[in-house]
């Protein structure tokens, strides 16, 4: 039933598209041009594998089984220490300098295709960052469409988060996408059921993983192709929040617990375990097929690993030996694990300490496979073609461009970094004095931790590396932090640098039985007043004695519109009320219909400034839950998928 029910759901995704389904070519001979799987996990750090030496609770067997028929690289890294412009520097071979998309924010509703920087910032930062990308423009030329062109049946499965229509997967290369999400994570629980609209477990698996039936769909497309090339681009949800696993991987890895061991959270790896386990399920579909001898498999990273978090009173992970995390501009948030399987071409159970990162896959892959590039196509990335060979890639530069501060622990202020052989070098954008850059430079060989600033004592090469940094902006047109005109040095807290900050700290610790904290990020910028709110598989849950209501600031204008996706077992009467700054509330009220689902709009007759916006909610009987939360204003809209 499985199988069946895959190919129809991918002829339906192509339909969405305006593509015909994606059709079935068994009599066709065997094709000699090799298949292609990339496979990207989520948030997977440098030592959440055990490639590397690096951890002793995480089990990872079927990455090992990689590693055997392939290279394994040292250092590889992602494009960023945010996931998008990894996603989107490996699709199309271009530097998140060039394309703009350089934070995580393509879910968004504002369609912004021209990076752009403010005249000024807040007074107490140096430099002004510039507004992202909100969309990967279909004027570049992706690796889907190239091999599509070749000839090759291609499909994308699982996250995607670089744009919905016009901008998925359909309009980017892809003949199907599985299950046609354009969110930052999974669309409520990795564990069934979820709330994908037109992507279900399966009814006969009540509590399936997500990554266990994405890798089922995935075989399957396999197989209806083998007898034609194929693409398969799969971009795991796992291990991204939320954090939560199957209970019987949970409870297995909870008696292994080792306290004294920094990964130590039983959910993690138990999330670990299921992402390896779908990287199992390919390898079984490849080698029943007898089509591993003849496919390219990439396994690598879109960014380091989330130390951040909080999990049963545990971070998810660490990436120890290496400093600093996901949304960092050290090492953790950066180098990340990579197998690169190549039959003919590079040696079984290889390795290979040369520096790569997310841009060179699509050049890479295009001269394999003996395809050329366009006449007017660039990439930013280069071939690693030398390096599958065994050979070193001496000299080789590679750049990550990091221009804003995410205020999670060993943050910096907007950044950009060079690697080279073993020196890496930060510049940080008007950090010094008198608005001139400010510099970090580590010799990685010696200190992999990056503890020791060595930029005063090699001037000479600090600078050649900078020089570098300075023709990769130029080269990428990057748009880039500028002096900040409003800054006021007695504003500027130098020693707040590296700690986090709580209003922006993402997924901040929850607090008694996974209570959220009413500043508690997961609740994406609102905060509970005389109540609790609780976020768990996407749905947040208020409760309290009395009138409880969510809080946030909108940054828009009226006349508007609210939107709740809302269930009350009781129902009743809530109110809407919106308070400007300086001036008094004004509130217009709700009905919550007793029952199931409801989708609620709320009309603001606002003329000016929304300011604040507070949604009272009646859990005075029973708590009150939330689905979602879209608002609308007269100038911009947001919406908020917990």
């Amino acid at each position: 039933m499985l199988r069946s029910l895959a190919y129809s759901l991918v002829a339906f995704v192509a339909v969405l598209g305006s593509l015909p389904p994606v059709s079935l070519a068994a009599d066709a001979p065997p094709s000699s041009k090799p298949n292609v799987i990339v496979i990207l996990a989520d948030d997977l750090g440098w030592s959440d594998t055990t490639l590397y030496g690096t951890t002793r609770f995480y089990q990872t067997p079927n990455v090992e089984r990689l590693a055997r028929r392939g290279m394994t690289f040292t250092r590889a890294y992602s494009a960023s220490p945010l996931c998008s412009p990894t996603r989107s520097a490996l699709l199309t071979g271009l530097s998140p300098a060039r394309t703009g998309i350089t934070a995580p924010n393509c879910h968004l509703p504002q369609v912004v295709l021209e990076a752009k920087v403010a005249a000024s910032g807040p007074p107490d930062q140096k430099a002004v960052m510039p507004q992202p990308v909100t969309r990967l423009k279909t004027e570049y030329r992706t690796l889907a469409e190239s091999l599509k062109d070749a000839g090759y049946a291609t499909a994308h499965f699982g996250k995607w988060h670089l744009g919905s229509e016009p901008y998925s997967p359909l309009q980017q290369g892809f003949d199907a996408d599985v299950p046609h999400w354009s969110g930052p994570g999974p669309a409520g629980s990795y564990v069934a059921p979820w709330k994908f609209k037109d992507f279900h477990h399966d009814p006969a698996v009540p509590d399936q993983h997500i990554e266990d039936r994405m890798a089922q769909e995935a075989a399957a497309f396999i197989e209806q192709h083998k007898d034609r090339p194929f693409f398969l681009n799969y971009w795991m949800f796992s291990v991204h929040a939320p954090f939560d696993a199957k209970q019987s991987l949970i409870s297995k890895h909870r008696g292994r617990v080792d306290s004294t061991d920094s990964q130590r959270c039983p959910t993690y790896a138990a999330m670990v375990e299921s992402m390896d386990e779908a990287v199992g399920t390919l390898l079984d579909t490849l080698d029943r097929l007898k089509l591993s001898d003849n496919t390219i498999v990439i396994f690598t990273s879109d960014n380091g690993g989330n130390m951040y978090n909080e999990v049963e009173g545990e971070v998810p992970t660490s990436n120890a030996p290496l400093r600093g995390g996901k949304a960092t501009m050290f090492e953790g948030g950066t180098r990340v694990p990579c197998v690169v399987v190549a039959p003919g071409i590079a040696s079984p159970g290889s390795r290979s300490d040369a520096l790569i990162q997310s841009e060179d896959f699509c050049p890479t892959l295009l001269e394999i496979l003996g395809l050329r590039p366009l006449a007017d196509q660039k990439f930013d990335g280069a071939s690693i073609l030398p390096a599958l060979h065994g050979e070193p890639l001496d000299g080789k530069a590679i750049f990550q461009y990091f221009p804003h501060n995410p205020g999670v622990p060993d943050w910096l202020p907007p950044a950009v970094s060079v690697h080279r052989d073993d020196w890496k070098l930060i510049r940080i954008f008007h950090g010094g004095e008198q608005k001139a850059h400010r510099y970090l430079l580590f010799n990685l060989r010696d200190d992999l931790g990056e503890k020791k600033n060595l930029a005063s004592a090699e001037p000479e090469l600090a600078g050649e590396l900078d020089a570098l940094i300075s023709k990769f902006l130029a080269g990428t047109n990057a748009v880039v932090p500028l002096p900040n005109s409003a800054f006021d040095p007695a504003r500027y807290r130098p020693e707040d640098e590296g700690k986090a900050k709580k209003s922006t700290k993402p997924n901040a610790p929850a607090t008694k039985a996974g209570q959220a904290d009413y500043s508690d990020p997961s609740l994406q910028g609102w905060k509970i007043r005389n109540g609790r709110a609780v976020v768990r598989s996407g749905i947040v849950t208020v409760s309290g004695p009395g009138e409880s209501f969510l809080g946030v600031g909108t940054g828009t204008a009226g006349p508007a519109k609210v939107g709740i996706r809302i269930r009350s077992k009781s129902g009743g009467t809530g109110k809407a009320e919106w308070i400007p700054s300086g001036s008094r509330g004004q509130s217009v009220p709700f009905n919550i219909p007793a029952g199931e689902w409801q989708d609620v709009m709320v009309e603001i007759p606002a003329d000016g400034p929304l300011g604040i916006l507070r949604l009272y909610l009646p859990t005075q009987s029973a708590p009150v839950e939330i689905d979602h939360i879209e608002l609308k204003g007269s100038d911009k809209s947001r919406r908020w998928d917990f």
